[in-house]
């Protein structure tokens, strides 16, 4: 995954569902973009009134037009930070960037009724960046029938797939999602063939727990939930959740697994210990994606994960429980064994999708969202 002379040089920002800030990355691409090599990456943390805005916006509001549009210059404003970072870090200049590619901040997912929205301010972020933006990635495979999500595992094929073994790449962000990656060798019909799809909460519920209880914005390490016992009643309950017994292609976020989801599962519950509940929450994460490889992918011979999931050591010793449990023994590591850094995948992903756009590519795969054929994905504001 590294590359003799970078041809091209795309920046990709992404800003998921933990709502906690931009993770931004240069990707140096050969012109069929089948070899990246990273350049640079940087971060930027979400100011908390930022994120409890973006909170508020996940569901109707008064006055939420405006307020959405206010939010979108914000974030604007933190991209282009992130942008600024990663040119210095790099040590380039603006006009040896292609395009950034810029995901925004989902507020809505409802493909079910036709539409994404994902907040931002492309124009904004082209005016204060000098470089061409290419955003509204979800919009067409929506409009062609898909569910617009998950997108990254176009890139999971391009980047990791193997064609002599089945390979898993989980992302786990807000929402875990699963790219299922076959050899060449693979069946090319029914279940067998390439195919990727959100497995429900990944930190998503665990965050928003700590948050209400100990003040904190993510369980370092998982710290909170090994302290803690999984109480399986309590999983049992959350488990029984239609979402997770539908087949693909699906792709889910905050619209269903929100705070009164869990609140109505744990109406039965009373007097339970809040770390137990926390350690519940991980083992729903780790047990929801272990079932999706064990029906969809029972012949992986590696599994790699990317995601800010990847670094919460109680959740990766409960999916490898889960998965031994299915009978599926593989060794779960990190996409860096296959040469990126797991809070890296993301951003690269939208680099990537911005380069395939440049190059009138399509950038879905129908078989994971659903979309009724290949889609070039994205709008063009120009610098």
């Amino acid at each position: 995954m590294t590359i003799q002379t970078p041809t091209t040089h795309y920046i990709g920002l992404m800003s998921g569902t933990s709502l906690d800030g931009v993770d931004g990355a240069i990707g140096a691409f050969s012109n069929d973009g089948a070899q990246i090599s990273t350049l640079a990456s940087a971060y930027v943390p979400f100011p908390p009134e930022l994120r409890q805005e973006l909170m508020a916006l996940q569901s109707a509001g008064e006055n939420e037009i405006e307020r959405e549009a206010l939010v979108a210059n914000t974030l604007a404003s933190h991209y282009a930070t992130c942008v600024e970072r990663l040119l210095s870090s790099a040590n380039l200049r603006k006009d040896q960037i292609r395009a950034i590619g810029v995901h925004g901040q989902t507020v809505r997912h409802r493909p079910e009724l036709g539409f994404t929205r994902q907040t931002n301010n492309p124009a904004l972020l082209a005016e204060l960046t000098g470089i061409n933006v290419i955003a509204d990635f979800r919009s067409r495979d929506i409009a062609a029938g898909g569910q617009g999500a998950p997108l990254v595992p176009a890139f999971h094929q391009a980047v990791f797939a193997d064609p002599t073994e089945t390979r898993v790449v989980v992302n786990i962000g807000g929402i875990a999602n699963i790219s299922i990656l076959r050899g060449e060798n693979g069946s090319s019909d029914g279940d067998s063939a390439n195919i990727g799809f959100d497995t429900g909460p990944g930190n998503v519920l665990m965050d928003a727990w700590i948050k209400h209880h100990l003040g904190k914005d993510y369980d370092d390490n998982g710290a909170w939930a090994a302290s803690g016992k999984v109480l399986p009643a309590l999983l049992a309950a959350c488990r029984h959740e239609p979402y997770f017994a539908s087949a693909p292609p699906k792709s889910t976020g905050r619209d269903l697994f929100h705070n009164a989801w869990l609140a109505n599962k744990l109406t039965s519950f009373h007097h339970v210990a809040a770390a137990d509940v926390q350690a519940t929450l991980t083992a729903l994460t780790a047990t929801t994606i272990a079932d999706a490889i064990a029906a969809y992918a029972a012949d992986v011979k590696m599994i790699t994960i990317c995601g800010g999931g990847a670094y919460n050591t109680y959740l990766m010793q409960q999916l490898d429980m889960a998965l031994q449990q299915h009978g599926v023994c593989t060794s779960v590591q990190s996409t860096a064994a296959l040469g990126i850094a797991p809070n890296h995948v993301e951003a690269l992903a939208f680099a990537w999708l911005a380069q395939r756009f440049t190059l009138h590519l399509s950038g879905n795969l129908p078989r994971v969202t659903g979309a009724r054929g290949e889609r070039i994905l994205g709008a063009l504001y120009p610098a």
